[in-house]
């Protein structure tokens, strides 16, 4: 019985903290941006290539990693895409974006390059660029991205 007991214990701590594990992305843009929110359906434009100029004129340059499961999660919700449709698309338009290996990588493509757009981890984001608002929220704010 007492073993039981401590194996529901463990069951129920294990699950509560497997939310913690999860990946928190953020939308981050070159710290010369005027632009300081968006809504989710804007950004879904903008990452599926339909929205190519900023409000200022400039050219969005989108920059992607190559291979990040955060990031997939976040754009097949955001775009309402499949893994699959999301990986065809980005095939598609590989010369039409930047892709990249890490989030350091895009963090530094977004710095150096005006107009940049991409999404990182949270842990990754630095004094370098600007954090985007979605729909008037912060990454881990409910609601900032769909998960």
């Amino acid at each position: 019985m007492k073993c039981s007991r401590l194996v529901c214990l463990f069951f129920f701590v294990t699950c509560s903290l497997v939310p913690c594990f999860a990946h928190h992305m953020a939308v981050v843009v070159n710290k010369e941006s005027s632009v300081a929110d968006v809504s989710s359906a804007h950004l879904a434009k903008m990452f599926l290539l339909e929205e190519k100029k900023w409000p200022d004129g400039k050219e969005i340059v989108l920059v992607l990693h190559r291979d990040s499961l955060g990031e997939n999660l976040t754009l097949e919700h955001l775009c309402g895409l499949s893994g699959k449709d999301l990986r065809s698309f980005i095939s598609a338009h590989k010369n039409s974006l930047m892709l990249v290996d890490s989030d350091e990588e895009v963090v530094r493509f977004v710095e150096s390059t005006p107009g940049s757009v991409g999404l990182v981890d949270v842990r990754s984001i630095n004094d370098q660029v600007h954090i985007l608002r979605v729909g008037g929220k912060l990454p881990m704010e409910d609601g900032y991205l769909p998960h």
